[in-house]
């Protein structure tokens, strides 16, 4: 067998454990073997009716379902449509208020719990309390042993790469890719969320994909 099908047999075996971790602590929590799979898991998720929006993130590119939304005719706000920093602020800002917020997580333990770092606030503001419905899809590249191995994941790996996002950053992991504990104001690990249980139950709807995905 390939590396490759050794590791998406893991997934397959791990991911029953923290799905049923996941929803242990209250959120809905759903196993694709693939991103194409799990496209079609978001937009079954997603009634005809919602204001959809999202958060950065690699993994919703990477599986192309911003596009698909906007083909779907849904009523969307995206940020990215802003055609000056304080119009993306404001586009930002009304996201809170919509019905269905994607995103994905930075890491996730095998109990269960959601860790999540940001730099302006807006994506775990979202998750915690706005939206009538949120969406995490990840995949299972990010779910680790341990709440510690979580964190340690979202310091040392995911806010290093997104960091990579940006251009003449002045923190330690953009010139070298290493987290230095920095207080740059350019940080974008100023917001760090972990999420323990969703409230209400099956707010949260966790989407586990069994494909190396995001950072």
């Amino acid at each position: 067998m390939t590396r490759q099908s050794l590791l998406i047999k893991r997934y397959d075996k791990l991911s029953t454990k923290v799905i049923e971790a996941l929803k242990k602590r209250h959120f809905d929590a759903f196993y694709c073997k693939t991103k194409d799979e799990a496209v079609q898991q978001i937009l079954d998720l997603i009634p005809e009716n919602h204001v959809v929006s999202w958060g950065g993130s690699e993994t919703l590119t990477e599986i192309g379902i911003k596009e698909l939304v906007k083909e779907k005719c849904y009523q969307v706000i995206d940020r990215d449509t802003g055609k000056s920093p304080e119009e993306r602020t404001e586009l930002m800002r009304k996201a809170l208020l919509c019905d269905t917020f994607l995103m994905s997580s930075n890491a996730i333990s095998e109990d269960g719990q959601l860790f999540n770092i940001d730099g302006n606030g807006n994506r775990v503001a979202a998750m915690i309390f706005g939206p009538k419905s949120v969406i995490v899809v990840a995949g299972m590249n990010k779910v680790v042993k341990t709440l510690d191995d979580a964190i340690q994941r979202a310091r040392t790996i995911a806010a290093p790469s997104n960091m990579q996002h940006f251009q003449d950053m002045k923190t330690p992991c953009y010139i070298n890719g290493s987290c230095g504990d920095c207080l740059s104001p350019d940080c974008i690990c100023s917001q760090m969320v972990t999420t323990r249980t969703s409230r209400p139950a099956k707010k949260i709807k966790v989407i586990l994909i069994g494909e190396d995905l995001g950072f």
